[in-house]
């Protein structure tokens, strides 16, 4: 049986900034509309946003492992691949966290009235579950990346912001996007280190496809862009060019990305892609306070 640590381990807690960054800036972009937050119902949004994350780490942590695609591995333990855990077990924990998910977020539909939201949420579900499980999953297809885009990018900024103003403000939009090529840049890592025993079981993830010099160049691309979206936004925002004071942590794993052959050399640039999306979010947060903060000012 599985000890407390393991499962904690295989809850995969570097992937978690990636699912707490978008809550972080959808807030930030509805405060710049209306000056006010309603705490409770980011902290629902948070909420959803982490369990569907443990969810899918554990979801994916059964579905590879019954699969045979973690019998041999570069990275941290996997619970059903290493036998740690019965694959029963993880699939209820990976069920349970989308269940609590559903609660949480149906609460907070509740609260703001943001009922479009409720059929945004089955669609997330089903995606996370959709992603390495069931007979043809997206994720074995090279298009885990643009699922990450779009779910921990756009759906879960833009989520937050309409949870809090039922509007999408120009703000939302650029930060949405901003995190969801972060969020695309640790998968991207993620499956660079995996690319040969990818391979070898037929996952044919975008790492895969592109090889491993052009993944290499697309995981710096997906850390470069962020810090040049918000010029869209400079005339009226000025302050969110906050966000390049991120760039002196993107050098780091951006080096060891384009320069280290070791795979194992790799596992450290998912946790710290994890906190580029953490300090990117604070930093795009500042901004937009500091900016309503001079408006009221003047």
């Amino acid at each position: 049986m599985a000890t407390t640590a393991q499962w904690i381990e295989g809850a995969r807690l570097r992937t978690l900034p990636m699912a707490v960054a978008p809550v972080i800036i959808g807030t930030a972009a509805a405060y710049g509309v209306d000056g006010n937050v309603w705490w409770f119902r980011a902290v629902l949004a948070a909420l959803v946003s982490l369990l569907l994350q443990v969810g899918v780490n554990y979801a994916n942590d059964y579905s590879d492992g019954i699969r045979g695609t973690d019998d041999v591995r570069v990275g941290p333990l996997r619970l059903t691949g290493s036998g740690a855990a019965k694959p029963g077990q993880v699939k209820a924990a990976a069920f349970a966290c989308f269940g609590a998910a559903a609660v949480a977020g149906l609460v907070l539909v509740l609260l703001s009235q943001a009922w479009p939201l409720l059929l945004v949420g089955v669609a997330a579900i089903f995606a996370a579950w959709g992603y390495t499980g069931g007979e043809r999953p997206y994720g074995y297809q090279g298009l885990g990346d643009i699922f990450v885009f779009l779910f921990f990018g756009l759906v879960a900024t833009l989520g937050t912001t309409f949870t809090q103003v039922l509007q999408l403000p120009a703000t939302a939009w650029v930060g949405a996007c901003a995190t969801g090529l972060i969020a695309t840049a640790l998968l991207m890592a993620n499956n660079v280190r995996d690319i040969p025993t990818d391979r070898e079981v037929g996952k044919r993830t975008l790492a895969v496809r592109l090889g491993d010099d052009w993944a290499r160049v697309a995981y710096v691309l997906m850390l470069a862009l962020p810090i040049l979206l918000p010029l869209l936004l400079v005339q009226e925002f000025p302050w969110l060019m906050l966000v390049v004071l991120v760039a002196p942590m993107c050098l780091m794993p951006a080096w060891v990305m384009l320069r280290s052959r070791d795979r194992k050399a790799l596992i450290p640039v998912l946790k710290h892609t994890g906190f580029i999306n953490l300090g990117y979010s604070i930093l795009f947060a500042l901004g937009m306070v500091i900016t309503v903060v001079l408006r009221h000012q003047g």
